[in-house]
């Protein structure tokens, strides 16, 4: 093989072999390396994880908000069925406000 042959394939080799290196997630020992976690679990003075107080509140919250949410359920159906076939109570619209309010905020707390 010349020289300018073997420069050729060189220079047409090169890159691509560069690129697969630098794909490969594993390191010379063959391991994947560990991801570094830019945020930490931190520890609250009592030793429990600050994450799961968190949760743990959230959760509590989400209760709370969904008994709130029964309660109110009720009140309305309660309005309308004393209020008659044609007549909407203006205080029923306000419960249907507070119901899709308190619906979002659990929603909300799920989510995250």
């Amino acid at each position: 093989m010349g020289r300018t042959r073997r420069t050729a394939l060189f220079t047409l080799l090169a890159p691509a072999v560069l690129i697969a290196t630098a794909q490969d997630p594993q390191d010379s020992t063959g391991s994947l390396p560990i991801p570094e976690s830019p945020e930490e679990d931190k520890k609250l003075p009592n030793g429990k994880s600050q994450k799961n107080a968190i949760a743990k509140e959230d959760h509590e919250q989400a209760l709370k908000d969904a008994n709130n949410l029964i309660a109110v359920a009720q009140q309305l159906r309660d309005e309308l069925q004393r209020a008659g076939d044609f007549v909407v109570p203006l205080s029923s619209v306000k419960k249907t406000e507070e119901i899709e309010k308190l619906a979002r905020r659990i929603r909300g707390r799920l989510k995250d």
